[in-house]
């Protein structure tokens, strides 16, 4: 069993916990319930703000939308880890991934891979989830991928 803490993996990722999202509507960014973190769905933005857009695969390469549920995951992650008082607390207990895909695409667990290796990258053990990975005919603003998930609050 290894010995890093989740903030050192993410450190060796050379990644950052971003800013938890600001919800668009009437929602939370995240409710506590019964020690559980349940996050809202949430999308990928550009580092200037700006949602990213596309369908999968004709507008978007499986690579890239795998890229952008990477970047999901860590928000999904700086998310849950306020709702529990730090990433050492996150139990990944389950993940819904939505891919905006076209009709006849067949690899939505390729796309949303990206989410569930940064969570077991990040948490170890502790990231290994039960998911489903769907397709969608359309997603709100055109986002390639919206990813939601449950975290269990550990001591």
């Amino acid at each position: 069993m290894s010995t890093e803490t989740p903030e050192q993996r993410l450190a060796a990722l050379g990644l950052t916990l971003p800013p938890v999202p600001q919800p668009i509507g009437t929602y939370v960014p995240y409710r506590v319930e019964g020690g559980f973190v349940y996050t809202s769905g949430q999308g990928p933005r550009r580092p200037d703000g700006v949602k990213v857009r596309g369908k999968v695969p004709s507008e978007m390469s499986v690579e890239e939308a795998y890229g952008y549920a990477r970047m999901i995951g860590l928000g999904l992650l700086a998310t849950a880890a306020a709702g529990a008082g730090g990433l050492a607390r996150l139990k990944a207990v389950k993940v819904l991934g939505m891919v905006n895909s076209d009709i006849d695409f067949e690899d939505h667990p390729k796309v949303i891979n990206g989410c569930s290796d940064l969570f077991v990258a990040v948490l170890g053990e502790h990231g290994r989830h039960a998911r489903s990975a769907v397709g969608m005919m359309s997603l709100p603003g055109r986002i390639p991928v919206e990813i939601e998930a449950i975290f269990r609050i550990i001591d």
